[in-house]
């Protein structure tokens, strides 16, 4: 389970709103409010990369995200931000979550989030930034730090029923940022039709996966529904994180996420 994705980078495109109230004008014998209603919209939410909680395999490191979205006449809107994670000899992982924003802009991105991973205490905490009273959100957390994480190997050949193909692809060894990485790149194509898609498409999954971090230190991710998803790993350093990275901050309440809050008096 990757509870570290439980609140993650939010986009939202023309969203449906809820209704707002304006006052109604002078001269309305009825006395109340108009409410505009809004239809369509849509929320979406970007995954970022994924950070097991491995024991013994420390390092921070800035993720540097671009979400590259395409637009009805063939041009693009790029969405961008940067964070920094980090991962503790003990599997403890640290990860800043910031909003997403117009590359080249004049909005600049906040961060909003801080979570806090902790596979021996089985918790996670989320603590949000912008709210008010501040608080951490304490959750359970599943995810083992001895288990064996590998990434998904694909293999060419057709698709169940007909749907299409699939082309994996060995792209090698490369080094980034001084560590070793091994690239793959796996193609899906869809025949017209298999998912209500009028055409073929192809979903194009690449990663460079650094089997001492174990992690991806640059993987894209390709398809026509939602566009581009770039992740770059930079100032990698493999040395044991701050320890104040993982406490939480100061001021926040901690509440439990399956409790429900006290009425008030």
């Amino acid at each position: 389970m990757r509870a570290l994705c439980a609140f993650l980078l939010i986009a939202s495109f023309a969203p449906a709103l809820p209704g707002q109230q304006t006052q109604t004008p002078a001269g309305n014998s009825d006395g109340g409010v108009t409410v505009t209603i809004h239809d369509g919209g849509v929320d979406q939410v970007l995954q970022s990369i994924f950070i097991p909680p491995v024991k013994d395999a420390p390092f921070t490191a800035i993720v540097h995200t671009q979400w590259i979205r395409p637009l009805a006449d063939g041009g693009t809107y790029t969405l961008v931000n940067q964070r920094q994670v980090a991962r503790d000899r003990a599997g403890r992982i640290y990860e800043e979550r910031w909003w997403l924003v117009p590359k080249g802009g004049s909005v600049e991105s906040q961060m909003n989030l801080i979570q806090i991973g902790d596979p021996a205490m089985h918790a996670v905490y989320n603590c949000f930034l912008i709210e008010r009273p501040h608080r951490c959100i304490v959750q359970p957390y599943h995810d083992s730090s001895t288990a064996n994480y590998q990434p998904p190997v694909g293999q060419s050949g057709a698709l169940a029923n007909g749907s299409g193909f699939q082309t994996h692809e060995d792209l090698g060894v490369e080094t980034i940022e001084g560590i070793d990485t091994h690239g793959t790149r796996d193609t899906i194509t869809y025949n017209q039709g298999v998912i209500g898609n009028d055409r073929p498409f192809n979903r194009v999954r690449e990663f460079w996966f650094a089997p001492s971090l174990v992690i991806n230190l640059r993987s894209e991710l390709t398809d026509p529904s939602f566009g581009k998803q770039i992740f770059t790993l930079t100032n990698v350093n493999t040395s044991d994180p701050d320890p104040k990275l993982f406490e939480l901050p100061d001021g926040f309440a901690v509440v439990e996420r399956s409790k429900p809050a006290a009425p008030s008096q």
